[in-house]
């Protein structure tokens, strides 16, 4: 994978750094530091969401040209800290923190879901969406979907017992439980390739508007952390217990337009999938983490809250960019170093 174009100072001077030496500038951490204080939504910050994307990006399959010693980079991690602490800082911001209960977890994440009442692409691409608009929608997801399942599978060796096992279930079926082709980062690219859009890794991170990696970067924050665990498998039972119905929708907007079986096949797959993954993931992984140890609820529920708020983001962005007749990808404009 080649490193994505800059966009903005920061950007610019990490891959700078990236290519041309073994250590992070002086002027390349003043960047990060003045932008973590001046950007006013971190969240959707160009600068900040694709930067930090590029220092995880080094823990996935790493850039063309960029020595794999950068991983682990005590500058690259100082950089990388500023980053994050602004981003968690907006995730706080953005959250409405619930007040932990006595009922049983899972019941709590369904409490969640039920309150959240967000706007919904999956209803608007069933019904609505161009195909221009399906390929826009792809692009910004395959960020997150040609990696599918690797973000969350960083917390597995975090937990025990029966949260382990529960997740390790939940994982083998996000990489087809051993077959390559029925991985599903593989049957989303193979959707991708019918809708003429470039199934290359990292392929079209700089079409990709800021909230295509704001979600990627908040699951790759937790599943790095071990004091995100609890966030992170919260995270995680949000999307498997909210996907099943909208991946239903998914396909039939895809049927829609005229596209069969075998394009539709990663939205099938889900919905069949996560169905059965929902209670695994509510009960079986959250409840036992939780039954395990209590002090985790609060992160379980924040985690959750986070995945609901980022769909919400994601979908405000390109829907508000169609009403407004106009593409929701980034224009590609030239950065200034």
């Amino acid at each position: 994978m080649r490193l994505p174009k800059p966009r903005g100072p920061v950007s610019a001077a990490l891959c700078a750094d990236l290519t041309a030496g073994s250590t992070i500038s002086p002027r390349t951490l003043a960047a990060a530091e003045g932008l973590t204080t001046s950007a006013a939504a971190p969240l959707t910050d160009d600068d900040l969401q694709l930067s930090l994307a590029i220092c995880y990006e080094l823990h996935y399959r790493g850039f063309d040209g960029v020595d794999d010693a950068w991983e682990w980079s005590p500058d690259l991690l100082r950089l990388r800290a500023l980053l994050e602490q602004r981003h968690l800082a907006a995730l706080r911001e953005l959250i409405t923190p619930v007040e932990v209960t006595d009922e049983p977890v899972d019941q709590q994440l369904t409490a969640v879901i039920d309150a959240d009442d967000g706007p919904s692409l999956s209803r608007y691409l069933a019904k609505e969406g161009t195909l221009e608009q399906w390929r826009e929608y792809l692009t910004l997801r395959s960020v997150y979907h040609l990696k599918e399942g690797d973000p969350h599978t960083w917390a597995i060796p975090r937990i025990g017992g029966r949260a382990k096992a529960a997740m390790v279930e939940i994982q083998a079926d996000e990489y087809g439980g051993g077959a390559v082709e029925r991985m599903h980062s593989q049957l989303f690219a193979g959707m991708m390739a019918d809708l003429d859009l470039d199934t290359g890794y990292g392929a079209l991170w700089d079409d990709a508007p800021a909230v295509a990696f704001t979600s990627v970067n908040t699951m790759s924050l937790f599943g790095l952390h071990r004091a995100f665990r609890g966030a992170c498998l919260g995270h995680l039972a949000a999307v498997e217990m909210t996907s099943s119905e909208p991946s239903r929708r998914y396909s039939a907007g895809l049927r829609r337009l005229g596209f069969g079986d075998r394009t539709t096949v990663f939205y099938d797959e889900h919905v069949e999938a996560d169905a059965v993954h929902e209670q695994i993931a509510s009960v079986d992984m959250c409840g036992s983490l939780v039954a395990e140890d209590p002090s985790l609820a609060a992160d379980v529920l924040f985690g959750a809250q986070c995945s609901l708020a980022l769909d919400g983001l994601t979908a405000e962005h390109l829907l508000g960019a169609w009403r407004a007749g106009r593409s929701g990808l980034r224009e590609q404009d030239p950065v200034a170093a």
